[in-house]
């Protein structure tokens, strides 16, 4: 339909120039729109040219990590993504990485499987560029909606003509009846028949799961210390009232100023660096046919995850305050528990504390941790009856083991060392002062 002004517009070409004017002005006009659709064209395939899909590859992850297993998928086929956020999550025998998007968009293919493993650098994902994925998402929902509530009103109307149907509840009445009576009868030969029966009551049932990446590689590591290492384990019990004094008289005080509980740990690992600034070779490690020792004191502390044990460190822990080791204990445990420790967390290491007391263990023999030369193991706290003076009394009483490598320490330097850490854990002021 013509506008008034296309109307008069013809209306005057065909009284100035005829029917023949008329003609060539609507072919003119034609072409015009022609040109104009074709441009329009040009235009949308050039923007979708721009917003062509993208292939996401594997991350980098670190020097010595090459591939991984493709843990989970935090988003499928056709969801809607904000850039940064996570697709998804791939373990690694040291950290799990997260795989986020590059931009906002629209998930299109995911070329590995969960499970799958995965290599740096390799296809992972497709997604399609673009903008206001969160409102798109949001307008299909309530479209979806609808559909499955209609279904369940149809089957409910169907259902109802099959629950009324009273004829065959009064047949079925009394053959119910007859077969408990036959139950009741055979009640008593059963005690007879006692192998089968006995074997089907209880479950048989197995099951098998796949070693995640970080199992692996611990177990790898435990069994790789065993072979290597010369490995002796020295034991040593240790007066607590002293500590415990200390920490119940400070601990509240401790926790309003600075938001942090007082623990055994920091304590042990402030006696542990004490003893070996004396006792050097506990923290030296061997690198081929020669020893490095060290000046400071990077201390690993076992961590038990879901997952698995992982240590990360606490670094220069000999020139660290007990409350300040206190704190990277507790934030390094934080992150160990909440999967968030990177790489640079727990590499290094030149000791380790492992704490099974808070599990309940009295008494054990830790592995070293290669490549250190030695492991403090730390176990619950009983009250025991102990010689005081000449008196016997109960004292609370924490059992230590040092588990060393005899390659590197003799049994002097070990006992020695462990000596140490019960005068200072015995005497706390002796090791706040430092003397």
């Amino acid at each position: 339909m013509l506008s008034a002004s296309r109307a008069s517009q013809l209306h005057r070409i065909a009284r100035q120039g005829g029917v023949g004017a008329l003609l060539r002005s609507s072919l003119a006009s034609r072409q015009t729109d022609a040109h104009l659709i074709a441009r329009l064209r040009n235009q949308f395939h050039t923007s979708q040219h721009l917003l062509a899909v993208e292939t996401v590859k594997v991350p980098q992850m670190a020097e010595s990590i090459t591939e991984g297993t493709l843990k989970a998928w935090t988003k499928g086929v056709g969801d809607f993504v904000e850039a940064d956020e996570e697709i998804a999550t791939i373990e690694t025998d040291k950290i799990d990485v997260s795989v986020n998007a590059p931009k906002a968009g629209k998930i299109v293919e995911l070329l590995f499987k969960e499970e799958d493993t995965v290599t740096v650098g390799a296809d992972l994902f497709r997604i399609e560029p673009g903008e206001g994925g969160a409102s798109a998402a949001s307008e299909s929902k309530p479209k979806e909606e609808p559909k499955p509530a209609e279904e369940p009103k149809q089957e409910v109307k169907k259902e109802e003509p099959k629950q009324e149907e009273p004829a065959p509840k009064k047949e079925d009445a009394p053959k119910r009846q007859e077969p408990v009576k036959e139950e009741k009868k055979d009640d008593k030969p059963t005690p007879i028949v006692a192998g089968p029966t006995a074997q089907a009551a209880g479950s048989r049932n197995e099951t098998r799961v796949k070693m995640n990446r970080m199992r692996l590689r611990i177990a790898e590591r435990l069994k790789q210390s065993q072979n290597a290492a010369a490995s002796l384990t020295t034991f040593n019990e240790i007066d607590m009232s002293a500590l415990m004094a200390l920490r119940n008289s400070n601990k509240e005080a401790i926790l309003k100023q600075h938001g942090i509980k007082l623990g055994f740990m920091s304590a042990f690992a402030k006696a542990s660096s004490l003893a070996l600034q004396e006792i050097k070779a506990a923290n030296a490690s061997i690198e081929g046919d020669e020893i490095v020792y060290r000046d400071y004191v990077d201390m690993s502390i076992a961590v038990a995850t879901p997952k698995g044990l992982v240590t990360p460190v606490v670094r220069n822990v000999e020139s660290l305050s007990m409350l300040q080791i206190e704190k990277e204990i507790a934030d390094m445990g934080k992150k160990a528990r909440d999967g968030k420790l990177t790489l640079e967390d727990m590499a290094g290491g030149t000791f380790t504390i492992s704490n099974g007391g808070v599990f309940g263990s009295l008494f054990g023999t830790p592995i070293i941790n290669l490549p250190q030369s030695a492991v403090l193991g730390m176990h619950a706290v009983k009250d025991k009856p102990v010689v005081v003076d000449g008196q016997i009394v109960v004292r609370p009483v924490m059992v230590v083991a040092l588990t060393y490598d005899h390659r590197l320490l003799d049994g002097r330097e070990a006992v020695t060392f462990l000596v140490r850490v019960k005068e200072y854990i015995e005497n706390p002021a002796k090791m706040l002062l430092t003397l």
